[in-house]
Formats: C-alpha cells, sequence, structure tokens
C-alpha cells in the first residue's frame, strides 16, 4: 500500500494497493491459486481452462507451470493485448483466440470446455476465486485500519464481491465503490434493470479487462456487496494512466487506472475521505502507452 504524496490533501488521503507488481502482473493470480489448490487430483488430471481478455489467463498459465500441471489452455478474445497473450504462452498454456470480443469468446470457450471435459477456472463467479481476490481487502485494512473507502474496478465483478466480502467482515461502515467504464457499464445496467446481464455490449475501450458481462455470484451480490458505482469515461481513464506513469512512476493498465481517474474526476466524493485505490493490473501494450503519452 503505497501514499500518493500528489493526490493526498489536507483533509484527503490516497493509497495505492499495487496489484501491478504481483507476479504475472495483476491480482488475477490471488483467485486462481485459490481455486486451483482447492482441486482433486482427478480433477486436476482432467486439464484446466480459462476463459480470458488477459490476465486471468496469465495467472491460470503461471499456476498451471507452477504445480506441474500439464494440460492448461486459454480462450481469449481477438482483441486480447500482445503483451497479456505474451505471458500466457511464456507461462506454458496453450494461447487460442475464439472470439472477437470476451463475450463471444466466453461463449465459444465454454461449449470447447463441455467437449473436452476440463475443469474451468472461471475468472469472477467462482466462490474460491472471489475468496482469493478478497484476501487484497485483508492487506489493505490490516496495514491501514483507517481506510474508510476503497475503490475497486469491475469486470465480472469478482474482485469486488471478494474485496467488500473481506472489508466489511473488519469494518461493516467501509465503502466500497465500484468503477465501470462508460463504454460498457455492465453491472451499472444490471442493478438498474435488475436484471443478470451476463452478456452486454461494448463500445470500442482500451480497458480490455473490463468489457463484458458480469458474472451470476457478483449479481447476485451486489447489492449487499457493493455501496455505489462510478462510470468512467475513456478519455479520462487515458489521463490517468499517462498521471500515473508520469507523476507516480506507477505503470498500470487502462483497468487499473481508472480508480485514480474516478478521483481526479470527481474529487468532491472523496473529500475528508480516507480511500485505497486497487490498482489491478500493469500488462499495457507498449504501443498503446506511447499513444497515450504523446497524446
Amino acid at each position: 500500500l503505497e501514499k500518493s504524496l500528489k493526490l493526498s490533501k489536507k483533509d484527503t488521503n490516497v493509497y495505492f494497493k499495487l496489484e501491478n507488481q504481483q507476479r504475472t502482473g495483476s491480482y488475477k493470480i490471488r483467485g486462481v491459486l485459490s481455486k486451483i489448490t482447492g482441486l482433486t487430483k482427478e480433477e486436476l488430471n482432467k486439464g484446466i481452462v480459462a476463459i480470458s481478455s488477459g490476465n486471468h489467463g496469465a495467472a491460470t498459465s503461471y499456476v498451471a507451470g507452477l504445480l506441474g500441471i500439464k494440460n492448461a489452455s486459454v480462450y481469449m478474445p481477438q482483441t486480447t493485448p500482445r503483451a497479456k497473450v505474451d505471458k500466457i504462452q511464456y507461462y506454458g498454456a496453450q494461447a487460442v483466440k475464439i472470439g472477437k470480443n470476451y463475450d463471444e469468446a466466453r461463449e465459444k470457450g465454454l461449449e470447447k470446455i463441455k467437449d473436452r471435459g476440463s475443469v474451468y477456472i472461471d475468472s469472477c463467479s467462482d466462490g474460491l476465486v472471489i475468496a482469493g481476490q478478497g484476501t487484497i481487502a485483508l492487506e489493505i485494512l490490516e496495514e491501514a485500519p483507517h481506510i474508510d473507502t476503497i475503490l475497486v474496478p469491475i469486470g465480472g465483478g469478482g474482485l469486488i464481491t471478494g474485496i467488500s466480502i473481506g472489508a466489511k467482515a473488519i469494518n461493516p461502515q467501509i465503502k466500497v465503490i465500484g468503477l465501470q467504464t462508460a463504454a460498457c457499464p455492465a453491472m451499472i445496467a444490471s442493478l438498474r434493470d435488475n436484471k443478470f446481464y451476463e452478456m452486454y455490449p461494448t463500445e470500442e475501450s482500451i480497458c480490455d479487462a473490463l468489457v463484458g458481462g458480469v458474472g451470476e455470484i457478483p449479481f447476485k451480490m451486489a447489492r449487499d456487496t457493493i455501496d455505489d458505482i462510478i462510470a468512467v469515461d475513456e478519455v479520462d481513464i487515458r489521463e490517468a494512466v499517462k498521471y500515473l506513469l508520469l507523476e507516480e512512476s506507477i505503470i498500470a493498465e487502462p483497468a487499473g487506472a481508472i480508480g485514480l481517474a474516478a478521483i481526479r474526476k470527481n474529487p468532491h466524493l472523496f473529500r475528508g475521505k480516507n480511500v485505497a485505490v486497487i490498482v489491478t493490473g500493469g500488462n499495457i501494450d507498449k504501443e498503446l502507452l506511447l499513444d497515450i503519452i504523446n497524446k
């Protein structure tokens, strides 16, 4: 947990939880380790499969190699950033592009998993995975028990579910605020319409980790776990990536920078607060990073 001296003011303190420094470059390794170490030998012998926009796949590939699992595959959309594909392949899993976007990749991937009989490592709607992600909250509040607000990006929703369960068990008064790109506000729409949007259309987005529908468990628990959700414009996310690099010396992918974008756009919402911002990952393509900096 790192305090931002530039963003913290007399009545506001901002801290970054730097999950971009995790092995594989994102928080996803927590949930994957929690899930895979809970499998039986018989299940592991069937092989494991993940469907991912990148970070979950890299974590699955890494843990498979760590535990000596030979049969590991990751299905992903064709839009998956090169940096994330390279990590998946580097750690040993088979990387298969099968859809034009995440929702299509998920739909086709689930069909293939059913045919193969492999164990599916769900990225967001699995109790063990969610529990693993929740360890972030335990670490935050152990180090900084005065934190009263946590900002969490929402893709499928597993991360915010785990963090909220862990944080509210320690401090029921803590506020857990979700963040979604305005290009794909799936959880916002799900709560507004009281409808489980397992698939959700997206506009063009640099936040590959935050597009697509939500998970069933996160949707069912959302009203108990999420205090509010802020939709953040893509242009503000771009500026946040740039700010983190140039002002804080933090390399963050767009999904990991969305919390900072929300604070910079809405500083009045966080006045007088002690805020922890989850920087979920740092796996950003060089070309995108250069484009953001140069613009």
